[in-house]
């Protein structure tokens, strides 16, 4: 398992772009603010009940202006399915190279077998980015058990909005 810690709160999202499930495609970028969320792909049981539970708060996290895009390593043909059982409705972002996932500071693990993954994957994480396109938190896991619970992030990003203009900058000693 790799990790470099690239992508950190108070520094824009870095510059990337996937496929999009069904067409055309998604970036990390651009205005308003988002939640990004890594999963680590269809062979992940734990990964089906976060996007389960993104799909349920999807019309929450959208009254409080914020965009869920979804990514993995996975490509369409193992996505599709992973999406069609959780019933996930948001942009999901496929293809994400182990070049992209070390720019966003990943963990990255090796598949144990083919049956598991075709490909190194992302452990879970979630970028959140500000209205003004920089990270405001970063939650980054090195295991598919320890993950950011997608309410009490909606509850942060709404505090967020209601009391600060501005990202917290990292402390630098």
């Amino acid at each position: 398992m790799t990790h470099s810690p690239h992508a950190i709160p108070g520094v824009p999202m870095p510059e990337i772009t996937l496929e999009k499930l069904g067409g055309g495609t998604v970036s990390l970028t651009g205005a308003g603010w988002k939640a990004i969320v890594v999963y680590r792909g269809a062979h992940c049981p734990m990964c089906k009940m976060t996007l389960t539970a993104l799909e349920e708060l999807k019309q929450s996290y959208a009254d409080a202006g914020v965009e869920i895009i979804a990514i993995s390593a996975d490509h369409t043909t193992r996505t599709q399915p992973l999406i069609s059982e959780t019933g996930f409705s948001s942009a999901v972002g496929v293809g994400l190279t182990v070049a992209q996932m070390q720019d966003l500071g990943l963990y990255i693990s090796a598949p144990i077998n083919a049956e598991e993954a075709p490909a190194p994957f992302a452990e879970p994480a979630v970028f959140v980015v500000n209205g003004d396109g920089l990270l405001h938190a970063v939650s980054k896991s090195n295991a598919p058990f320890a993950r950011t619970d997608m309410a009490t992030l909606l509850m942060g990003i709404k505090y967020v909005q209601s009391v600060a203009a501005t990202p917290r900058k990292p402390f630098t000693a």
